[in-house]
Parts: structure tokens; sequence; C-alpha cells
């Protein structure tokens, strides 16, 4: 999942994102309500998890404007008290579910997945030549033959296959992958591509190919397309 993180306790900000991250997603984190309310509009996120309590427009407010605009992400909303009436007014604003704090990140986690799935439906299969990748299983699939993936391989080439011909830039693919806020060398991008053309091959899809493009990025292709 590409996860938002909107939250102005820095510690908490920096636990939830952490976790989140070894668990193979890519986080952005925010700590203003005026910076997430055109940040989560202008980039494509899976789930946001949002605190009400924030500089600038609170989690409410932020709601209200996602909504208003036409954002159907899901929203995971993170409350002091958890009282009946704070939950009608986070519902009645657009909110998908709720957390009190101090929460356990299991639950955290387990209710991200619920939300994300809810929202995906049926997440089903994306044809690519003579393979499948299979978004469920998280797995490229040729006839008989499954090849797990790990959720960054997965997550590298469902972006790739869902922009079929595309050059993709290596700092698209950070993004999409890894987050904004990412920090480490570009070459990560290169590493994993090799990872992802092992599985396509050990899968048996050899009609389909992952090229580089010089001093740009990567494109893939499937052949006879």
């Amino acid at each position: 999942m590409r996860i938002l993180v909107v939250e102005d306790e820095e510690k908490l900000a920096r636990l939830v994102a952490r976790g989140l991250t070894e668990e193979g997603h890519a986080v952005d984190v925010c700590a203003d309500g005026d910076q997430a309310a055109e940040q989560a509009l202008a980039s494509p996120y899976d789930v946001i998890v949002l605190d009400w309590s924030l500089p600038g427009r609170d989690g409410v407010q932020l709601l209200r404007l996602w909504r208003e605009r036409g954002m159907r992400t899901p929203v995971l909303m993170l409350t002091a008290r958890g009282t009946v009436g704070e939950k009608v007014i986070t519902l009645r604003a657009g909110a998908d579910d709720h957390l009190v704090k101090p929460f356990a990140f299991e639950e955290l986690l387990a209710r991200l997945e619920a939300l994300h799935r809810r929202g995906a439906g049926d997440v089903g299969t994306l044809a690519l030549g003579t393979a499948r990748v299979d978004r469920g299983k998280r797995a490229v699939v040729v006839g008989e033959k499954s090849e797990p993936l790990t959720a960054r391989e997965f997550a590298l080439l469902d972006e790739l296959a869902s922009r079929k011909g595309e050059v993709l830039t290596r700092t698209h693919l950070l993004s999409k992958v890894w987050g904004l806020d990412f920090e480490g060398s570009p070459n990560l991008v290169d590493v994993y591509i090799g990872y992802v053309r092992g599985k396509l091959r050990d899968a048996g899809a050899e009609d389909v190919r992952i090229d580089a493009v010089r001093g740009i990025g990567y494109r893939l292709t499937v052949e006879g397309e």
C-alpha cells in the first residue's frame, strides 16, 4: 500500500511510519493540516491515517474538504477519546474507521489492510502476455506455476505493468514504491529491477521484458504487443 500518515506528534508519526515501512509499504508523513489538504489530493494514496488534532486544518475539516472534492481514499481517523459523539462527527465527515490512542501497531496495520481490501474490492489480476500479476496472492502466474513476490517486488512490478509501454523514471518508481520521503540511493531501483526480472524468468514469463532506458529509467513491454 501507499499510505499517508497525517500526525503532528513526531515520535508517534515516526514509529508508525517505521512499522509500516518494515511491512513493505510506502509511507509519506505530514504534520500540518493545511499541507496535508493538498498533498492527499495531489498524490494517489491507498489509505490515509489521519489524526483529529493538527496545526492548521484539523482532521474533521480535512475529511470534509477531501470528500467535497471527490476524494474517496479510505481514511482511518485517530482520536484521543473515541466517544460515541466523536465517532458520529467523524463518520458524518467521511471517515471509514477509527482507532483510539494509544493503540497497538498490529491493530493499526490490520485495520489499514481491511480498509485497503474494502476500497479495492476485487483486486483481481493484471494480464501480462502469457503471465498474470495476481494482486491477491502477490505473485507472477504463468499457467500452473506461481512465483511469489516480496512486497517491494510486487509494488514495483505492479507499477510497471499498470503503465506498460511507458518509460518510468527512477524518481517516479522510488516515490511510488518507497514513498516521497525515501532518502536512500536511487540505485535501489536498479537492484529491485534485477530481482523482478529474476522472478519473471523463474515463472517462465519469457515474453515480458523490463528494459533500461539510458539516463531515464525503465519500461515494461510484452513481445508481440
